[in-house]
């Protein structure tokens, strides 16, 4: 565990520019892990990042069920920035799921969707944090983003792993993200899907301590 005291780090960082955010967390010289989904806007951090941190892990988690689009964009990305990504998949494919499992279980039965959550998210970001060891983990995750997020701030401690958890572009509003975007002349990839989300402000369960 890095000593450090949380509190005081937010209020030092709340004015602060991600990209000043990405230089804090990595002057903290601790194994530091970058994790993305690929989906709407996760362009900016990846490119922020790998401004200041080339060759950096970049951990996504593929469930299985991205869209064609979520996909090449993922390649696309990764080859312009040079990233060094790294992929998990669950131990039960997507296709033997539907054939066998009867596919994705409905969010109203929330048993089946939460084993159903385990499976495709949760036990392969496990064996990625297994594998890896780091100290620290970058996120793009947003206050704006779901009523939960709107609980945290850019530095905690998360509740499952005990990682320092940065997430540099917490204040930033999707206007904030466009704009960057445009600056960049990074492509956003808006079609995507979440099977373990479904809805834009659930969340999947990787978050929440």
């Amino acid at each position: 565990m890095i000593d450090l005291d949380i509190k005081q780090v937010n209020e030092r960082l709340r004015g602060a520019r991600p990209e000043e955010i990405v230089r804090w967390a990595l002057s903290l010289d601790r194994k530091t892990v970058l994790t993305t989904n690929f989906g709407p806007f996760e362009a900016v951090l990846l490119n922020m990042v790998y401004e200041q941190a080339p060759g950096m892990p970049v951990i996504c988690i593929d469930h299985g069920y991205n869209t064609e689009a979520t996909y090449r964009f993922a390649a696309e990305l990764s080859e312009r920035l040079k990233l060094n990504t790294l992929y998990y998949t669950p131990k039960v494919t997507a296709k033997r799921r539907e054939v066998t499992m009867g596919g994705i279980p409905d969010i109203s039965d929330t048993k089946a969707h939460d084993e159903f959550t385990h499976e495709v998210k949760l036990e392969p970001f496990a064996r990625a944090m297994g594998e890896h060891q780091p100290e620290v983990w970058l996120t793009a995750i947003r206050k704006e983003q779901t009523p939960f997020r709107d609980s945290l701030d850019i530095v905690t401690v998360d509740g499952k792993t005990g990682l320092i958890k940065v997430a540099p572009v917490f204040y930033w509003s999707e206007l904030d993200m466009e704009e960057y975007l445009y600056e960049k002349d990074l492509r956003n990839e808006d079609d995507y899907f979440d099977p373990t989300k479904v809805l834009k402000n659930r969340e999947c369960g990787l978050h929440v301590g």
